[in-house]
This record gives structure tokens, sequence and C-alpha cells, in this order.
């Protein structure tokens, strides 16, 4: 009989990183709003994928939001943290999204948050952005100063390719952490 090992898996990051796109693509189907607008993701949205002897539950996360002043929206953006924070508590994985090349005071204030211990993925999303990839391995070498990060993983979420690509990592890392 063959053995089928599961896991959770959050995305998260900060607002507009490409955080429901690569949900969409890594499940296959389109299940999460995509839009430039910041805040469409209000909710926890999950979304399955298998393969082979592995399924993979992926949580995704409204954009971690770091202003809580904006007339009107203070209530609705400590909500849409609280989502992200209960999420992170509930996985076993994180999937951490930032634009590559880019790491500002938003993404820190996210990877805050991710509770110590927990195996974090550090996905460099946008990579068709980046002009020459060598001026990635400054940026590189300073992220993994910052946390140790179980794995770096550049892609373009919008790649099917990219995308099969992060799924055997994850596979391959994550058996021993899923």
């Amino acid at each position: 009989m063959k053995t089928i090992r599961s896991g959770y898996l959050a995305i998260v990051g900060r607002p507009n990183v490409g955080k429901s796109t690569l949900l969409n693509r890594l499940v296959g189907e389109k299940i999460s709003i995509v839009s430039r607008k910041a805040q469409t993701t209000r909710h926890r949205i999950t979304g399955i994928a298998s393969r082979d002897d592995t399924q993979f539950v992926f949580v995704d996360t409204p954009g971690f939001q770091t202003r809580h002043t904006v007339k009107g929206t203070a209530a609705l953006n400590r909500n849409l943290n609280k989502t992200v924070q209960s999420v992170l508590g509930d996985v076993d994985v994180v999937l951490f999204l930032v634009d590559a090349g880019r790491f500002g005071l938003d993404d820190a204030k996210v990877l805050s948050m991710i509770p110590k211990g927990k195996p974090v993925f550090l996905i460099a999303n946008k990579l068709d952005l980046i002009h020459r990839r060598a001026d990635l391995l400054p940026w590189l070498k300073q992220m993994q100063e910052r946390h140790p990060f179980t794995e770096f993983v550049p892609l373009q979420a919008t790649k099917p390719a990219d995308t099969e690509r992060l799924l055997g990592i994850i596979r391959q890392i994550g058996r021993a952490h899923v």
C-alpha cells in the first residue's frame, strides 16, 4: 500500500508580491482573486495540489498590512493581520514571498511574525524583472544573514515550470518537516 504524505503550507508576504498568483499556479486552478489592488485577498484561501505520494495543502493569506492609520482602514487592516497570524500557527511550512532583489520594512515586519523554529522557504518572485541574475547574489547573502531560511527559491509565479520546480523542492526538503 502506498503511503501518502501531506502538509500545510502558508503563503505569506506583504501586499502585491504575487501570493494569489502563486497559489493559483500551484493548484492549477484560479481559486484566488489576482489584482494589482492591495487587500484583494481578505480571508484565508485554501488550495490542494497532489503529486505522486504527496498532497500539499496551501493557505493563501492576505498581504500583511503595516499601515493601520489610513482613515477607514485601520479595523480592516488589523483583521487581515490577525488572519495571517492565525494561519502561521496552523501550518507546517511557511512560503515567505518577496519581490526578487527587494526587501523593505514591510517585508521585515512579515518575516518577524513567523514563529521561531518553523521551516521557512524564501520565495523570490518576479524573477523576470531582474535584468542581471548576478545582482541577486549580494541580495541573497543579505537574506541569509537575516533569517535561517530552509531554502531559497527564485521564480516567476506565472510560469508553470517554475511552480512545478517549487513543488519538487518542497516535496524533497519538506519530507523532514511535513
